[in-house]
């Protein structure tokens, strides 16, 4: 059997194809399997359950209703980061993660976690971050996070542990941060145990455990790596450490607002050398201690924090401010009410001071004056009711926080000398009115702060000044207009913040000199359509983004803008203009967006837009994102797509849509993700998802549905397809028919929908496969039969039509021979038979009717003669019409049941080739026939011959002839 060769690639784990050599008949099998295989093999699909979504290989469930109870089965093994926070997850099992080896962050905090199978991590073998705050664990058991060998981050902070196993942490020796806060450890001993099974940790928090000492050998008995420790919020009575085993810790937080005193004890001030940052705020020491404590930092200390102090602060201020290399003091929530020229004296190396909520009332003008490198001072949260004097003539101030205060006024020399000043925060004050003078002195700042300050006028205060700022926040206040030029001093700015005011009315001109605008946010204002025109954005070169949501931008019955607002903003990439606060249906002029050739992102939701022109994107194609959902758009058309064939984000919620037929025409093959949530469309078409070749993802939260069978593929696809997410998938209902309301979309059954085409296809195949091989087989071994078969059906058939005629005899014998057996029957046959013994023989070549069909000529003569003599040789069993006249005949002898049939053998013809005649063979068999003698003694023959052809046609005389031998 011949070999073929066929391509294999069955297996998605065979990373190259394989050409392999198969016998045919292997090869059918193999056909037939692969077949098979295409249909039982699952298909990951992608609509994921419990409005998951995912986004950049980030997976993320937040359900809007009821929180997961478990961790979902159909996480896609392809993302890198898992978010499962704020559901009620309980148990994690052993299997939950599977298939997830290329996850690197995973939280689960805010859960109701309270147990955690073995092994439950040890597919995540690329994790680096872990969360599992704010559960229910009480034990971290042995070989917990058994497989995290790449894990840097752990977070168990706000459960209830209270034992920790000896191997716990043992898989985790890459381990850097740990973070065990507010938990239930008491013990020191825990600690330890904690400390050795991570030899790489550098950062351990363990606040508010309820630890009552902290001793160092109980610790460890070699040194730590760690380079931060957090044991603040603790009950700890002593704080002892005998050995160095704290070499490279630079950030020491032992704070506690606890009302307890403890005592400290360090044997040798070298063992805490590289400390940098220390937090003590609330620690409770006796009066002697102090100092010793603060010594111990005396020579790498630089930031100190001492915030809700319950000791005499100036005292701890003085001897703070003796350590060298301090130079950040932090001072929040002390209740300094009064600031004192010498609180400060001895702090002449402080740059960075924080007295933030403090209730302070007044300032000392000289409290600051020592201070000559400050360079940051925060007075917020305070009740300070003006700027005070202190804090001008800091020549090396950069940032000033004045915020939360009573502040009502700014006067011109409030700021005096502050040269290098770059951040100015003064909002949340009560600052009705600016003065044009207030920012004079500060000609570097930057970023200016002046948001929720109840300021209604500007009076000029940005005219002159402030050539450098880049960021102003005004939003917030209760301004009405922006005047004329008001703003043109700002010469640097890039990003203004005028959202939340009451502004009516953008005059012409207003933004002119802000030649270096990128963001402008007016939201949440009164601004009308009318109060604004092409001239109130002038200037605006390179304007980016521009907001202008929230206010009262309706359009009714224009055709066309003679003045389109925005023409000159030719750098805008972002507008946004909605308006919540009109009930009035709106139309978007044609000419609206005209002149934003760069724009990329436009939002026009809930303008109550009945309608969009055709060519209200003409001058938009690049735009990337549109939001025109909650409108009363009822039909979009495609030719509105037709500029921005770019569009990867479409949002169109909310439109009262019957049907997304425009997608079809739209061509959007760049489209990536499509909003359609709460729209009254009951069917999803094929060609209508076919029309988005690039989509990634669909959102049809809370979608209903028309639960038949023209919904039959949407739900297939949802599962099955390996591209496109469809957000919420699981919870799609029917809203019709009325006995399926309430039922979940992907709970039909659409088995009857639909022929199984892949089945089908199977069948098919396997039934050719077979025919063929039965086919070819039946053509090696039975042809002949087949052969035989066919001629016998056609003679049976003209043996029934002869019958019916039932001609008389007109021959004594019908003589059927081949061709080249011809010259025997003429020179011996016919002169013997007619010649002498005076018969009437047929013969086809003289006595066959001419332009008579050749089979009707063979019935007739085999029905019109008395007697068939076959001559049968080689040539005669080869012979077609030799075949047909010997079968027609053998039907004649057997359905008349009379002896018909002489069979004259010229040559001798085993019986092998005789198998595929079976009736043939059978009869001679049964019957007599008659062998042309090879010797020179003919007589008998022919006497032989003479005799069947006197005989009648009855069988009872048969046996009269059984005179010659049986051939079997």
């Amino acid at each position: 059997m011949r070999n073929c060769y066929f391509l294999l690639t069955i297996s998605p784990e065979i990373k190259e194809d394989k050409i392999m050599k198969l016998p045919s008949c292997e090869l059918y099998i193999i056909f037939y399997l692969m077949n098979f295989i295409s249909l039982v093999l699952p298909v990951a699909g992608f609509a994921l359950r419990d409005q998951c979504k995912i986004s950049n290989n980030s997976f993320s469930c937040h359900p809007l209703k009821s929180g997961l109870r478990a961790v979902p089965k159909d996480i896609p093994p392809t993302v890198k980061s898992i978010d499962l926070s704020a559901n009620k997850i309980s148990k994690i099992q052993s299997t939950d993660f599977k298939n997830l080896s290329l996850v690197t962050e995973l939280s689960l905090k805010d859960n109701n976690i309270s147990q955690i199978e073995t092994g439950a991590f040890a597919h995540l073998i690329s994790l680096t971050q872990l969360s599992l705050s704010n559960n229910r664990l009480v034990k971290l058991g042995d070989d917990l996070f058994a497989g995290l060998s790449n894990l840097k981050e752990l977070r168990i902070t706000s459960n209830q542990i209270e034992k920790v196993a000896p191997t716990s942490f043992k898989s985790l020796t890459s381990l850097t941060l740990m973070d065990i806060s507010h938990n239930k450890l008491h013990s020191s001993t825990k600690v330890q145990s904690i400390l050795q099974q991570l030899p790489n940790l550098q950062k351990l928090i363990i606040t508010n455990n309820d630890l009552t000492h902290f001793q160092s050998w109980e610790l460890s008995n070699s040194s730590l790596q760690l380079t931060s420790l957090d044991v603040s919020q603790n009950r700890i009575a002593v704080f002892r450490i005998t050995a160095d085993i704290f070499p490279n810790l630079t950030w020491l937080n032992i704070g506690s607002t606890i009302n307890h005193k403890m005592t400290w004890d360090i044997r040798n001030k070298t063992f805490l050398r590289q400390v940098s940052t220390l937090d003590v705020s609330g620690l409770q020491l006796a009066s002697d201690d102090w100092k010793t404590f603060l010594e111990t930092f005396n020579s790498s200390l630089t930031t100190l924090r001492m915030n809700q102090m319950k000791h005499n602060l100036t005292e701890l201020i003085g001897i703070a401010c003796t350590i060298p290399t301090l130079n950040e003091l932090q001072l929040r929530q002390n209740k300094l009410y009064f600031i004192h020229s010498n609180l400060f004296k001895l702090c002449a190396n402080i740059t960075e001071l924080d007295l933030s909520n403090n209730n302070i009332k007044n300032i000392d003008d000289r409290a600051f004056s020592s201070l000559k490198g400050l360079t940051f001072l925060s007075l917020a949260h305070n009740k300070l009711p003006s700027v005070p004097a202190a804090t001008r003539n800091l020549p090396t101030l950069t940032e000033l926080n004045l915020s939360r205060n009573n502040i009502r006024k700014l006067g011109c020399h409030d700021f005096a000398n502050l040269t290098k000043l770059k951040e100015l925060s003064l909002y949340q004050n009560t600052i009705p009115t600016l003065t044009e003078c207030a920012f004079k002195d500060i000609i570097r700042l930057q970023v200016l702060k002046l948001q929720n300050s109840g300021i209604s006028r500007l009076n000029g205060a940005f005219k002159k000044h402030l050539p450098y700022l880049r960021q102003l926040q005004l939003f917030g206040n209760k301004l009405t207009f922006i005047k004329h030029g008001e703003l043109k001093g700002l010469k640097s700015l890039q990003n203004l913040s005028l959202f939340d005011n009451q502004i009516t009315t953008l005059d012409e001109g207003c933004f002119i000199g802000l030649g270096n605008l990128t963001n402008l946010l007016l939201q949440s204002n009164n601004i009308y359509a009318d109060n604004f025109k092409q001239s109130s954005f002038t200037g605006l070169i390179n304007l980016k983004r521009l907001d202008l949501r929230d206010n009262h931008i309706a359009y009714k019955g224009r055709s066309t803008w003679p003045d389109p607002p925005f023409s000159h903003l030719t750098q805008l990439e972002e507008l946004a203009i909605p308006a919540q606060h009109h009930r009035l249906k709106s139309q978007l002029p044609p000419n609206f967006l005209k002149g934003l050739t760069n724009l990329l992102k436009f939002n026009a939701r809930n303008m109550q837009l009945e309608h969009l022109d055709k060519d209200t994107f003409k001058d938009t194609p690049r735009l990337q994102v549109l939001d025109i959902s909650t409108n009363d758009i009822k039909n979009l058309s495609p030719e509105i797509f037709s500029p921005i064939q770019n569009l990867k984000s479409l949002y169109i919620s909310r439109l009262g849509l019957k049907s997304l037929n425009f997608l079809v025409d739209a061509k959007l093959a760049k489209l990536e993700f499509l909003q359609v949530r709460h729209n009254t469309f009951p069917v999803i078409r094929e060609e209508e998802i076919n029309a988005l070749p690039a989509l990634v993802f669909l959102d049809l939260f809370e979608h209903s549905f028309k639960c038949d069978c023209d919904n039959a593929w949407f739900l297939e696809w949802a599962v099955n397809n390996n591209q496109t997410q469809v957000y919420d998938a699981y919870n799609f209902e029917c809203n019709n028919p009325q006995s399926l309301i309430g039922t979940k979309l992907l709970d039909l059954d659409i088995k009857s929908c639909s022929v199984n085409t892949d089945f089908i296809c199977f069948i098919s195949t396997t039934c050719s496969t077979l025919l063929l091989m039965v086919v070819s087989f039946t053509y090696h071994f039975l042809r002949w039969q087949l052969v035989y078969a066919y001629y016998l059906f056609l003679a049976y058939l003209f043996d029934s039509k002869r019958k019916t005629k039932q001609a008389p005899d007109q021959y004594d014998a019908f003589v059927s021979y081949n061709a080249h057996d011809e010259p025997w029957v003429i020179r011996e046959l016919l002169p013997k038979l007619e010649g002498e013994q005076g018969w009437r023989l047929c013969l086809h070549h003289r006595d066959f009717e001419p332009g008579k069909p050749i089979m009707e000529n063979i019935t007739d003569a085999i029905y019109g003669s008395r007697k068939t003599i076959c001559v049968i040789s080689q040539r005669y069993l080869e012979s077609e019409w030799c075949s047909r006249e010997i079968t027609l005949a053998s039907f004649r002898l057997f359905d008349e049941q009379k002896d018909v049939l002489i069979l004259v053998f010229l040559e001798e013809i085993p019986t092998a080739q005789l198998s595929p005649y079976y009736r043939m063979r059978k009869m001679l068999k049964k019957r007599t026939y008659l062998s042309w003698p090879r010797s020179e003694n003919t007589e008998l023959f022919w006497e032989k011959l003479r005799q069947a052809l006197k005989t009648r046609e009855d069988h009872n005389e048969d046996q009269f002839l059984l005179t010659v031998g049986d051939q079997s």
